[in-house]
């Protein structure tokens, strides 16, 4: 007579599929498309670092490797003569200041201009609310450099060439931030702000205390956002100073590696690579809040 062995009382039965159950799983997941996806990504990952990557590696070439074909893709010979020269020859502390003042004041500034008229654009009733609402959106549209001169024109009469002001005073208040605070701030209830009301709390105090902690997520968006895209404005600075101890860094760069008849791409390479390891620590410690801010105004 033949005993079955039963499980022991209070055991889980196991629910793991036996070792050949678990390798067709896998090879029923790995379909024709899901194949085609994966190897478009990865040539779309490729696309993406290969740029950075051959910067970072270009940075550590002695000048003559950089330029020669066809290029090499391990260095063979590694140099830190490019970082040596770019601190040597750049003011580089200045310039760092100032790229660190002009990011940082621009992004606070247009961050909170920015919560303010989207908070009055979409929790606040007055007369014209719809006609400003669709001028901010019609504005989206307009090209930068189509408002560039008349831009430039009015620093220039205001006598803030030269300044910290027109480099700061002409992007605090931007209509994508606008438009992406608003969004976000339709989904506040209204019985939230109208309990702060009743309690007594001005428009001020009811912003500044029950909208932007609600508002975080698209606050955090929009800062860095607009701190990256401060970071590496290149041609507005150009034009808006002419001492070069106001230089940011991407145009004191671009000044100095290049020469009159001749390009330093040594030089060029390192001193990009600088520039970009602040914006990429941030957005790596940063990227979840863009998702989380982005998928909760409703942007597709």
């Amino acid at each position: 007579m033949t005993t079955t062995s039963l499980p022991a009382a209070g055991a889980a039965p196991s629910t793991a599929p036996p070792g050949g159950e678990a390798r067709a799983d896998r090879r029923r997941r790995l379909t024709p498309r899901a194949i085609v996806l994966n190897v478009a990504l990865l040539l779309g990952l490729a696309a993406s670092l290969g740029p950075l990557l051959w910067m970072v590696v270009s940075s550590v070439k002695p000048e003559g490797e950089i330029r020669q074909f066809p290029p090499t893709l391990i260095p063979q010979e590694v140099t830190l003569s490019n970082y040596t020269a770019l601190f040597d020859s750049l003011n580089f502390p200045r310039f760092f200041l100032n790229s660190v003042v002009v990011a940082l004041a621009v992004t606070v500034g247009s961050v909170l201009f920015s919560a303010m008229v989207g908070y009055a654009l979409a929790k606040i009733d007055f007369p014209g609310r719809r006609a400003l609402f669709a001028l901010v959106m019609g504005t989206l549209m307009v090209p930068g450099m189509v408002t560039f001169v008349p831009l430039f024109v009015l620093v220039a009469n205001l006598d803030l060439i030269n300044t910290y002001a027109a480099l700061i005073l002409p992007f605090l208040a931007a209509p994508f931030g606008v438009f992406l605070m608003r969004q976000f701030m339709l989904d506040i209830p209204d019985e939230l702000l109208d309990a702060a009301r009743v309690d007594g709390a001005g428009e001020f105090r009811t912003f500044f205390r029950i909208v932007l902690p609600q508002a975080k997520p698209a606050l955090a968006t929009l800062g860095i956002l607009t701190f990256l895209g401060s970071w590496n404005n290149f041609l507005w600075p150009l034009v808006a100073v002419q001492s070069a101890d106001m230089y940011t860094l991407p145009v004191a760069l671009a000044l100095y590696s290049t020469g009159q008849n001749t390009v330093q791409y040594g030089l060029l390479v390192a001193g990009a690579t600088v520039i970009v390891l602040p914006i990429l620590v941030v957005f790596l410690f940063l990227q979840r809040h863009i998702v989380q801010g982005i998928s909760t105004t409703g942007l597709k």
